[in-house]
Formats: structure tokens, C-alpha cells, sequence
């Protein structure tokens, strides 16, 4: 059985940890056959994000902090020194500050909302200006969003925010990408143990209530995910672009 993803080259923003959807994307990127690039927020972050890359065969590695413009700039014009060519832009970057996830949404600093909105938000949209023109024979972009940016989630507070930005972003980026056969889209996954959801207060009891209520009776596998990013990055998915596809083991359909 062929591989959906021999042949497409994919850069892959936010691993950090094994225990990430970002690293689970990677593994079935790789899997499928794609030449996988990596980036790493700063030298801290590099050795982790390179001992993790190796093990997969990732081609090269670059550092992205997507808070500066510089950077995005200098990821680009490295992509293009390389004469890379891409087909698939994964964006897996979202940050809060820990107080602002800790306290009544009302209580959001200035500062905060701002720093939520620029690394978990805008980030899309100066990723994808600086990528897309990398991605000359079109292509798919994605991001990772969830369901408390349509619905109030307890403790999610301005990150639910921040995801609603995000999925606008989206679908605008995909209105005016399409011209150039660019598909963007955005997987909103059910509640996953990652280390950055134990950032959100009481996320256990999100994982018993989502397990006790899913159609599915359980919770969301990295792997799914995973392999939903891999449809929306092979031609499987070549008339899917706008859309936010759950996979939350049917949870978002749920009422009382």
C-alpha cells in the first residue's frame, strides 16, 4: 500500500515533548512517507526538540520563536536558501499566562490577553504569509484548536479566546490561500494529557467528564489526531479547506 505522504516535505511548529499532538502528528507524517522538518522555540528548547527528531529521521531543524518576526523571516529565508519546497505547514503553538488560566476570565490581564492572542492566534497568520509562498504547488496548513473556543469550558478562560481567533484566522487564511491551491484548516481535538493541558486547573476532571459523556465513552488518542492531519496533508483531503474537524470521540455534539 502506497504511503499518502510520499514525495510532500512537511515543517512541523511546536513539538516539545514525546507526550505532545504535535510530536504524535510528526510520527505519522513520518510513517507516511514525508520528509519532516522541525522547529524549536530557542537553545533551551533545541536539544529536546533534536533528541526527539532524530529518532524520527526529521531532515533539519530551525528555530521559530513566533513572537518575533524576525525569526519567522529568518525560517522562511533559510527554507528558501535550501531550495525547500513545501506541502504541509502544522502549527501547533498556543500559550497562556498561568495566572490567566487560574483565575475568573474577568480578572484577564491587558498584558495577558495580548500574549495569548499573539502566540496562539496571529501566530497562523504570520506563519502561513511568510510559508505559502514556499508552498508553490499548493498544499495544506493546519492548526490545533478546541472546543472552548465556541463554548464556555471552566478554567479554559482567555485561551478559549485566543482558540476563537484562531479558528477565524483559519478560515479567513483559507479564503484567500485557496487561489493558490493552499487548503488551511484546523483539528479541534477532545481533552489530551499533554503536559500543557496540566496548565488548565482541574483538567482531570475534564478527562472524567469527557469519558462519561463522549458517544465514544472515552477520550481523545494523540493518534487520532495524528491521523487526521495526515488526511488533511495528503490529496485524501484535496477538497477540505475552512473547516474545523472534531476529533473529541463525538463529544462537541453533546448537549445536557
Amino acid at each position: 500500500m502506497p504511503k499518502l505522504l510520499e514525495g510532500k516535505t512537511a515543517i512541523v511548529l511546536g513539538v516539545w515533548n514525546k507526550w505532545s499532538i504535535a510530536h504524535a502528528i510528526s510520527q505519522a507524517f513520518v510513517r507516511e512517507g514525508a520528509t519532516l522538518l522541525l522547529t524549536h522555540q530557542n537553545e533551551r528548547a533545541k536539544p529536546t526538540v533534536e533528541e526527539l527528531g532524530n529518532e524520527l529521521g526529521v531532515s533539519n531543524y530551525y528555530p521559530c520563536d513566533v513572537q518575533l518576526q524576525s525569526d519567522i523571516d529568518g525560517l522562511a529565508a533559510s527554507l528558501k536558501a535550501e531550495g525547500r519546497k513545501l506541502d504541509v505547514v502544522v502549527h501547533c503553538l498556543a500559550f497562556a499566562n498561568h495566572e490567566d488560566l487560574n483565575q475568573p476570565f474577568v480578572k484577564t490581564s491587558r498584558d495577558g490577553f495580548k500574549l495569548a492572542l499573539d502566540v496562539s492566534a496571529y501566530s497562523l497568520v504570520a506563519v502561513s504569509k511568510a510559508l505559502a509562498p514556499l508552498m508553490t504547488d499548493g498544499g495544506a496548513i493546519m492548526t490545533l484548536t478546541y472546543l472552548g473556543s465556541t463554548r464556555v469550558v471552566t478554567n479554559y478562560n482567555v485561551m478559549g479566546v485566543a482558540k476563537a481567533a484562531l479558528e477565524m484566522s483559519m478560515k479567513y487564511l483559507a479564503s484567500e490561500l485557496g487561489a493558490s491551491k493552499i487548503r488551511v484548516n484546523a483539528i479541534s481535538a477532545g481533552p489530551i494529557k499533554t503536559i500543557s493541558a496540566r496548565g488548565i486547573k482541574d483538567f482531570s476532571k475534564v478527562l472524567d467528564f469527557v469519558q462519561q459523556h463522549a458517544p465514544l465513552r472515552r477520550n481523545t488518542d494523540p493518534a487520532e489526531v495524528a491521523d487526521t492531519a495526515v488526511f488533511l496533508a495528503s490529496d485524501l483531503g484535496r477538497g477540505v479547506t475552512g473547516n474545523v474537524l472534531y476529533v473529541d470521540a463525538g463529544f462537541q455534539i453533546m448537549g445536557l
